[in-house]
Order: C-alpha cells, then sequence, then structure tokens
C-alpha cells in the first residue's frame, strides 16, 4: 500500500515537473521574441522592406545575405527577401525590394527560398529542392529559373507579370503618370492601354481586426503578388483616402477586394458614396468581399462564402474575381428621428443588408457592449458564434422584447400593417440573415417571390422571439413574411428597444424609423457552381441578380 502511493506521488512529481519546465521555456521564448521584436521595432519603421520578424518559418529558409539556415530573422512580405538577425541591416542596404514606380520592365530577381512546387521556366524541371541558398524568383511575375539557367535568362527581357497582369498596377505605369503634364482620364485611358485590354487592377482594402484575425496575414500574401501599392491596411488608412488610387487608373476599371466583414464592406461602400459627391463618378470600383467577419450574410448573398479561413489559397482568390460578373446592388438609408427632439438633427445610417428591431439587434448589443470591453477574447469566429448562442439563450429564457406588436407600428409603401403577436420586425435587402439563413424564402411549399439585390424592394419579416430566431437558422420554422415595399416605415411609441443596421447596434427610446432608397453599389457577384454550359447560356439571358457587363 505504501509502495503503490510513493509509486503516485513520484509519477505526479514528475508529471508536475515536466509541465513546469515547459511553461517556463514557453515563457522565456516568448520572452526573448517580446525582446528582439521591441528591439527592431525602430529598424522595421525606417526600412524599406516590409519586414516581419519571425523565429518559426513554415520550411527551411537560408539567409539572402549569408547564405545560412535562418532560426531567428526576419522576412519581407513584399519581395521575399530573407535575413537572419545579424544580416538584417546588410540586407537592408544590398537588397532592394519591389519598386512601387520604375521606368523599367524588366524582371526583378530574388534568390532563393523559392516556392517548392515551382519549376524553371528554361528547363521546366522543379526548382528549391537543393538543401542550400538556390535559384531565383521573379517578384513581379513569380517565375523561378535555376542557378544553372540563369545565363538563357537576359537582362532586357520584359517581366510579362505573370498570371495575375491583368489585376496588378505595373510601375512603369505609376511612372508614366507621375510624368504626366495634364491629368485627366483619357491620358490614363491611353496608358492603360498598353497594359491590355482587359486589364481591371485590383485594390486591397483589408481589415486586420475583423473575425479570425487573418487580415495581417492576408496583406503580406497580396503584397507578394501584387504591386504594394495596391494593398492598404484599414486599420492605418481610412478607406477614403486609399481609394483615391483609383482616380490615376482608367474610368471604369478598378476594382476594389474588401477583406473584412459586413461593417468593413459598408465602411468601404459609405467611402465610394462620398466619392460621388466630389464628382468623381467615372472612377467608382466595383467591389468584392473576401469574408473574414462572423456573419458575413452580404458576402454569402454574392457568392463569395460564409467565411474565409485560409482554404483555399490567396491564387485562387484573385482567379475567381477573374471570372465574376458585375451587378448593381441596392444601398438604404435609414433615418431615425427620436421623439420629442425636435431639435436634434434625425440619426442617418447606410443599409446594405438589413435593419432590425428585437431580439436578434439584443443579441447584437450584447455582443457589441462585451466586445468593446475585452476585444483581445473576440478574436475567433467560433468564439463570437459561440457568445452570440449564449446571448440568445438567455434571451429566451428573460424575454426582454415581448409585446412588441404593441408599442410599434409598421408602414409599408405608406399602409399600416396590422402585426400578430411578435418580438421582432426584420427589413431585409439581401437573401441571407443572421450567419447564412435565407430568410424570406423559408423552408417548405410557401410560395413567395425570389429576393434580389436590385429590384429596388425591402422584404419585411416577423420573428416571435429568440427561440424562434434559432429554429429559422436550423430550419425549422418559417419568419412571419409582413411583405415587400420601396419604403418602410416604422414608429416605436414606448419604452427603449434595441435595434440594429448591418451589425451594428445601439438602444433607442421612442422615434420614428424611415426607411428610403439610397443609391446603387456596382458588386461583384461570383458563381461558385456555374459549369460552362451553364456560363454560356447566362451570356444569353440576364442572370437572376440583373447582372451588367463590365
Amino acid at each position: 500500500m505504501f509502495s503503490g502511493s510513493r509509486e503516485d506521488w513520484s509519477l505526479l512529481f514528475w508529471t508536475f515537473l515536466a509541465v513546469l519546465v515547459s511553461v517556463v521555456i514557453t515563457l522565456w521564448c516568448s520572452t526573448q521574441r517580446s525582446k528582439r521584436r521591441t528591439h527592431t521595432k525602430g529598424f522595421f519603421r525606417q526600412s524599406r522592406h516590409g519586414w516581419f520578424y519571425t523565429d518559426l518559418f513554415h520550411k527551411p529558409t537560408y539567409c539572402c545575405v549569408c547564405a545560412q539556415h535562418i532560426l531567428n530573422g526576419a522576412f519581407c512580405d513584399c519581395c521575399g527577401v530573407c535575413a537572419d538577425e545579424p544580416c538584417m541591416r546588410r540586407a537592408e542596404r544590398s537588397l532592394p525590394c519591389k519598386d512601387i514606380t520604375s521606368a523599367s520592365s524588366a524582371h526583378r530577381w530574388v534568390r532563393g527560398n523559392v516556392p517548392l512546387a515551382s519549376y524553371c521556366v528554361v528547363c521546366k524541371l522543379q526548382c528549391g529542392t537543393q538543401p542550400k541558398l538556390c535559384d531565383y524568383r521573379c517578384v513581379w511575375c513569380q517565375a523561378t529559373v535555376h542557378d544553372d539557367c540563369m545565363h538563357s535568362i537576359s537582362e532586357a527581357d520584359v517581366c510579362d507579370l505573370g498570371e495575375f497582369h491583368s489585376l496588378i498596377i505595373p510601375p512603369h505605369y505609376l511612372y508614366k503618370v507621375n510624368k504626366l503634364r495634364r491629368r485627366h482620364p483619357d491620358e490614363y485611358s491611353k496608358l492603360g492601354s498598353s497594359c491590355g485590354s482587359n486589364w481591371t487592377p485590383v485594390l486591397v482594402l483589408a481589415n486586420t481586426r475583423s473575425g479570425n484575425n487573418m487580415g495581417e496575414a492576408l496583406l503580406g500574401e497580396f503584397r507578394t503578388l501584387l504591386n504594394p501599392v495596391q494593398v492598404f491596411d484599414l486599420s492605418e488608412l481610412a478607406p477614403s483616402k486609399a481609394l483615391q488610387l483609383c482616380t490615376l487608373l482608367p474610368p471604369g476599371r478598378a476594382r476594389v477586394l474588401v477583406c473584412g466583414g459586413d461593417g468593413t464592406v459598408g465602411w468601404v461602400l459609405d467611402a465610394i458614396d462620398a466619392m460621388k459627391l466630389k464628382g468623381q463618378d467615372q472612377f467608382l470600383p466595383r467591389v468584392t468581399i473576401l469574408p473574414l467577419g462572423t456573419g458575413n450574410d452580404l458576402s454569402n448573398t454574392l457568392g463569395w462564402g460564409a467565411g474565409y479561413a485560409g482554404e483555399i489559397p490567396v491564387e485562387q482568390v484573385l482567379r475567381n474575381m477573374l471570372d465574376a460578373e458585375v451587378i448593381k446592388m441596392d444601398r438604404w438609408k435609414v433615418q431615425v428621428a427620436s421623439k420629442g427632439l425636435y431639435f436634434c438633427k434625425p440619426k442617418v445610417l447606410s443599409m446594405n443588408n438589413y435593419f432590425s428591431v428585437g431580439p436578434d439587434a439584443l443579441m447584437a448589443l450584447n455582443f457589441h457592449t462585451h466586445r468593446e470591453k475585452t476585444p483581445s477574447f473576440f478574436s475567433s469566429r467560433i468564439i463570437n458564434k459561440v457568445v452570440y448562442f449564449l446571448y440568445g439563450t438567455k434571451d429566451c429564457l428573460v424575454q426582454e422584447c415581448k409585446d412588441l406588436d404593441k408599442r410599434i407600428e409598421l408602414e409599408l409603401d405608406g399602409e399600416r400593417v396590422e402585426l400578430p403577436s411578435l418580438e421582432g420586425i426584420i427589413v431585409c435587402n439581401i437573401g441571407y440573415w443572421g450567419g447564412g439563413c435565407r430568410l424570406w424564402e423559408g423552408m417548405g411549399d410557401q410560395p413567395c417571390p425570389r429576393t434580389r439585390v436590385d429590384d429596388g424592394l425591402l422584404e419585411v419579416v416577423g420573428v416571435f422571439g429568440s427561440f424562434h430566431c434559432a429554429q429559422i437558422q436550423l430550419k425549422l420554422a418559417n419568419p412571419v413574411r409582413l411583405g415587400q415595399a420601396h419604403t418602410v416605415r416604422l414608429v416605436l411609441k414606448s419604452s427603449k428597444m434595441p435595434m440594429q443596421v448591418d451589425g451594428e447596434p445601439w438602444a433607442q427610446g421612442p422615434c420614428t424609423v424611415t426607411i428610403t432608397h439610397k443609391t446603387q453599389a456596382l458588386m461583384l457577384y461570383h458563381n461558385a457552381e456555374a459549369t460552362d454550359d451553364e456560363e454560356s447560356s447566362a451570356s444569353e439571358t440576364e442572370t437572376p441578380h440583373g447582372s451588367i457587363r463590365a
């Protein structure tokens, strides 16, 4: 009995010691990494490279200066240059990064660390198979060449910018723009003709704080494939300033890829509306989405999926953009006039997805309040959805929005609608709601008109509570269809109720809410399930979304 207890204590001791040593080593490594990043922070800020410090390379990586294997060092996410810690200053001085503007159209070669799945453009054999610094990669067209084959490449060879040449702003284009004496759209069109008839350059606008915090890594991948001047971090530069690059491009050519949630998309679309007020209508870009948020209902409606988690490479995202078609999407003005405050200006918001009052707005308000207090906790899409579920479960028991039908009046195109016993009203512009639920079509055999994003109509439905919302999302029940309208008016007669527009919630007292048509935005629609036969037939008839040709 005693010996058995002694063995148990011995096992417990060694287990505890192993865990303690692991924790100490992890903390020590974390501290050293933090010290190195702090030490090199000023150097990174003043550098011409886009350095990112790391000691966890996903594959064997070699320093472009000393050719030794890197344990602690940095890599440039624009040109792919890698350097260990002692060689970083030498790399900064001797190895140039991508030129944003340049009169030359030649290749820009970087030696070493080429992708393992690449092939030499000269001999067509695989590159990057040797455990040393070898072979070359062009930072623009991504072509790779063996060391022994470089003699076949002439310095005068013109770089064609590779697979994504129609999306890249070439350095020579910006160089010529800077040399223009007269800045006029016709001059931009003449310069753009040298880039090809299908040239549709893309601007990447990423919100690094959206959803699962993938924005920073995506920024680096896009800088590698495109011109770094095309890639913007919205935490550092507002979209209104980033979009001014569109005014230096041929009219009607620019596209914008928004990496973020529905709120980020709305932010960018508001900035595009501001371009109209400045008289820049001819430069308005077409907008597409890489969904990084929690709900991503607008992205789902436009065929870009319910959420991106790296399941397809960035290269495929750009290929999908090339195949997308242009459609028009309605945008709406939501005007909230508080009761009794006659001398105050009404609150005016823009709506792309939906407006709601009731339980789903309450869940969004609770979530938003707690995310503002502890933003670091809400860094995962899964965690965010779990928190939403917990707040929905709480409201099932509390029922804070009970008897909404007695406190609110609804008018559709000026006609009063008699409301059944409801806890919530949802006004939709798009097909999806609540993280992937087709709200208006619902389920079963009940006939209803299919929703469109360009018909100037809003779909209005009612829900009986949080539990009913959960049933709708699980396809176990339908919402109460209240009608379609061009104009929606709601009058909250008493008490304070939660409201939201596109996931931005607030608590609202007695007021009048009026939703009217504002404008239309040019969006890119991706039909992921279309076959070649479907595409050929679609070209002869109008698509369900009323597509237009770019």
